[in-house]
């Protein structure tokens, strides 16, 4: 990945929506290029699905936690790539002291919260995890 393709994720965070020419226009590349680029992206498994976001009140009979990640040596790079790939982790974040990531999760149900937490488990490169359940969320 080169800075334009880390433009072009980074627009697409923003809106996944964002048409094409758009993209190429912003990034001052032709459309074929960012076509191809989102290809390419796809292909390698950077880009694993775009997706939508809701008002946190519009889901609030979601299971919410928040999951803590120790990584195993320097495989940090691998474990983000496995959880962005998971629907069930909203949000992403590295963090320096006793963990290495903080994942912000949710499910439909406790039944399954519990595959959630199996699944990730399994991911290769992390060596432990603690989840806290969000019971109550405050506006500041």
């Amino acid at each position: 990945m080169d800075d334009v393709d880390r433009q072009l994720i980074a627009l697409l965070r923003d809106n996944a929506r964002t048409p094409v020419s758009a993209l190429a226009k912003t990034l001052r590349v032709a459309r074929g290029t960012v076509t191809n680029r989102l290809a390419r992206l796809e292909a390698d498994g950077v880009i694993v699905g775009y997706t939508l976001r809701l008002k946190p009140q519009v889901e609030e009979q979601h299971i919410r936690a928040l999951m803590t990640v120790r990584v195993e040596g320097n495989r940090t790079e691998g474990v983000i790539r496995a959880l962005r790939g998971d629907p069930a982790v909203s949000a992403l974040h590295t963090t320096n002291g006793r963990w290495d990531i903080v994942a912000e999760l949710r499910a439909d149900s406790l039944e399954a919260f519990d595959r959630v937490l199996a699944r990730i488990r399994l991911v290769e490169g992390i060596s432990s995890t603690e989840t806290s359940l969000l019971l109550s969320s405050y506006k500041l």
